[in-house]
């Protein structure tokens, strides 16, 4: 039995998430059924992931690992993957890991990118994978509210999941804002995100692209620990896990 590291690509917009739900199409499970199916098991393998994606997100490189008992290669078992699953996921990278590794309790930094369409035009062929805005936001006023948010905070205030009883204190050493003609990217790295944290802070920062919060309403937000001071959780289709580090 070895411990094997994939590196997985997807669409998540007709996905419920990564996480398999009994009866719902998910990403974890469509490659469970796979190497279930490769492995003649008779049952499915835990394919265990960085992350728990929500539903309609996407990502370029979500990590997992898996234990499997098979002669196949490397380069076989990718292969095999990607004959099998669908053309909206792809397994970019199989390797063996030590068996110590874990890809979600060894991980220890995490990249998130948020994309908006602004402008008249519509978004046609990038449309999946952009939330579209009906108006300009200030950038200047974003970067601004940023730095607030940056470094080490409870954000409880922008937490989706008002029963979590650990704590949500996270590191977030990087918050970057640029637009290029119709796209406004946002780009997150930190040591670990809430559940639909990052959505949230990107629905916060709109905010104050709109004019409806203040830069340093943000220190008031954090301080409240109150969800319901914060912005609203912007769509799932623009969000994408970059990265994973180890």
């Amino acid at each position: 039995m070895k411990n094997y590291k994939l590196t997985i690509a997807y669409d998540g917009t007709r996905y419920y998430g990564w996480e398999h739900q009994p009866g719902k199409e998910t990403i974890q499970g469509k490659i469970e059924t796979v190497l279930m199916r490769m492995c003649d098991l008779p049952e499915v393998p835990e394919v265990i992931g960085a992350g728990r994606t929500d539903a309609g997100v996407h990502a370029k490189a979500m990590i997992a690992n898996v234990r499997l008992d098979t002669p196949k290669s490397e380069r076989e078992i990718k292969a095999y993957l990607n004959r099998y699953l669908p053309d909206d996921i792809a397994v970019t990278d199989v390797r063996e890991a030590s068996d110590r590794f874990h890809a979600r309790y060894k991980a220890v930094g995490k990249t998130y990118s948020y994309t908006c369409y602004v402008g008249e035009g519509k978004p046609i062929f990038n449309r999946k994978y952009v939330n579209r805005l009906d108006f300009e936001p200030d950038m200047e006023q974003m970067l601004a509210a940023a730095s607030y948010l940056q470094g080490e905070h409870d954000f409880k205030s922008f937490c989706g999941n008002p029963k979590m009883k650990k704590s949500t204190v996270r590191l977030v050493d990087s918050i970057s804002i640029s637009r290029s003609k119709n796209q406004i990217y946002f780009t997150f790295h930190g040591t670990g995100f809430l559940q639909h944290m990052v959505r949230i802070l990107v629905g916060t920062l709109l905010e104050v692209g709109a004019g409806r919060l203040a830069p340093e309403d943000m220190l008031r937000i954090l301080d409240a620990k109150d969800r319901t001071l914060a912005g609203p959780t912007a769509a799932a289709c623009g969000l994408c896990l970059e990265k994973v580090d180890y």
